[in-house]
């Protein structure tokens, strides 16, 4: 008892200081005002070209970057002529957006890109992603050399599957026992934070470094999630988007066995990707990257920077529902959409063009259909919401899709023009006279634009842009 009693009294000083500071709360953290983000530099590569510039005219004139693929396009040089020619006759889609290379203006230069010794750790998504955040940079005419800047510069660059071609060239060493021919660059190829890793290499930039894998809403993920690092103060600029490089035999194989791939317009590939159509059998793979310097306003107003639009919203949610189909109500998108509107501050009646996920499934173009009538309601009937696809255009572009459907959006407002969507010879019922995807491509005031994008896993989002006042 003696021994208790002397241990109670030492102990006794110190449950008091204990006690003493447990109850001392913590400071509040520091408030924040969210910043206002804005757009002033675009770059991309598509299967319509290699540059805004030539993309834009190409997609308001209603050409189509859609055709035939090849046995060359599958990307199997390893592997013997059978074995490349029964791959491809047991393909059900025969039919991409793909990239066209070359030298000339407009085409994406791959000796520049992806061919010199330097660059035998980029594999093509990278290297398209490299290009499109060339071109985005010069347009914002923003190259920073002083350590604060490149501080304050961060990267969002994400991708739906990175380098599936690398990986079936390294499985074949495996069955040919020749796994020491192996490029110690495999796995840096493969990674898809490496678009993000290089383009911060290149450039010096030592803000956030960031890769969002969302599927077929990476891209607009990737734009989102910048913006917010922006808007709570991790940097002032970031270089944000989405890139992909996915015709090769085992994505097109994949996306084949999973029956989302059209195959009704081998012979017609033009007429292939039918977004919002009756005559739609499911997408056309496409590859590509979109790439945006998103800035603080002030950061860009002090240096004189041009402004193409304002991020003024962005919405996120999960169907949580189905591998990947969306529900059939579209609670999912209606989420995203509604939310994006929310956080703007704008009513749907001050939207005036959207640019839709649509991708040319029977299902999901339906459901989002619907879902614009109930986040838009009277103003979806009323004439006045411009709604197109521009899918029809490029095929489906995957984790790069939301950040191109977002460069398209930015441009409808910086240009006055909603674009087509092209091959809509009989429109889903779904639609009436007053509510109807764009045919052609329509020049009135765009204010307000919203790019939808929705992916695998039922993840959704929605960018809502601005003109800046």
């Amino acid at each position: 008892m003696a021994k208790s009693h002397h241990s109670k009294r030492i102990l006794a000083p110190l449950i008091r200081v204990s006690r003493l500071f447990s109850t001392v709360p913590f400071d509040p953290p520091p408030l924040s005002t969210p910043r206002r983000v804005v757009v002033t530099g675009l770059g991309m590569v598509t299967p319509l070209g290699c540059g805004v510039e030539t993309t834009w005219k190409l997609l308001i004139d209603g050409d189509c970057g859609i055709r035939a693929v090849t046995v060359e396009d599958l990307k199997m040089n390893g592997f013997d002529s059978e074995t490349q020619q029964q791959t491809f006759d047991q393909l059900t889609s025969k039919v991409a957006g793909v990239v066209h290379s070359g030298s000339n203006p407009g085409e994406f230069h791959e000796d520049l890109w992806l061919n010199s010794k330097d660059h035998r750790s980029i594999a093509r998504f990278i290297g398209y992603a490299l290009c499109a955040a060339d071109e985005a940079l010069r347009d914002a005419n923003y190259i920073p050399t002083e350590q604060d800047e490149k501080e304050c510069t961060g990267v969002s660059i994400g991708a739906g599957t990175g380098s599936i071609s690398d990986i079936l060239d390294a499985s074949r060493m495996i069955c040919e026992k020749k796994l020491r021919r192996l490029s110690p660059f495999f796995i840096p190829r493969i990674l898809i934070n490496m678009a993000s890793g290089h383009v911060s290499m290149k450039y010096g930039f030592q803000g956030p470094n960031h890769a969002a894998v969302t599927a077929c809403a990476t891209g607009a993920h990737s734009i989102g999630d910048a913006t917010r690092m922006i808007q709570f103060g991790d940097a002032d600029v970031m270089v944000a988007g989405g890139t992909e490089a996915s015709i090769d035999a085992l994505s097109i194989a994949g996306f084949c066995r999973s029956r989302a791939l059209t195959t009704k317009y081998n012979d017609a590939p033009g007429e292939a990707s039918r977004p919002f159509d009756c005559g739609r059998d499911g997408f056309v793979i496409g590859e590509g990257s979109g790439i945006l310097v998103l800035e603080e306003l002030e950061h860009a107003r002090k240096r004189g920077a041009k402004v193409y639009a304002e991020v003024r919203g962005y919405g996120m949610s999960g169907d949580a529902y189905h591998i990947t189909q969306p529900h059939g109500d579209g609670r999912g998108a209606v989420l995203a959409m509604s939310r994006a509107l929310k956080q703007s501050g704008l009513k749907p009646d001050q939207v005036d063009y959207i640019n839709a996920h649509a991708t040319s499934t029977p299902l999901g173009d339906a459901v989002e259909a619907r879902a614009i009538q109930s986040v838009f309601g009277s103003h979806a009937a009323s004439g006045n919401l411009a709604i197109s696809s521009t899918k029809g255009a490029t095929g489906h572009l995957l984790g790069a899709a939301g950040a191109v459907e977002a460069i398209f959006s930015i441009l409808s407002i910086h240009h006055g023009i909603a674009p087509l969507t092209l091959n809509i010879t009989k429109p889903d019922p779904i639609f009436s006279s007053d509510f109807m995807p764009l045919s052609a491509s329509k020049k009135m005031s765009i204010r307000a634009a919203m790019s939808n994008s929705f992916g695998f896993g039922g993840t959704n989002s929605a960018l809502l842009f601005a003109a800046l006042d």
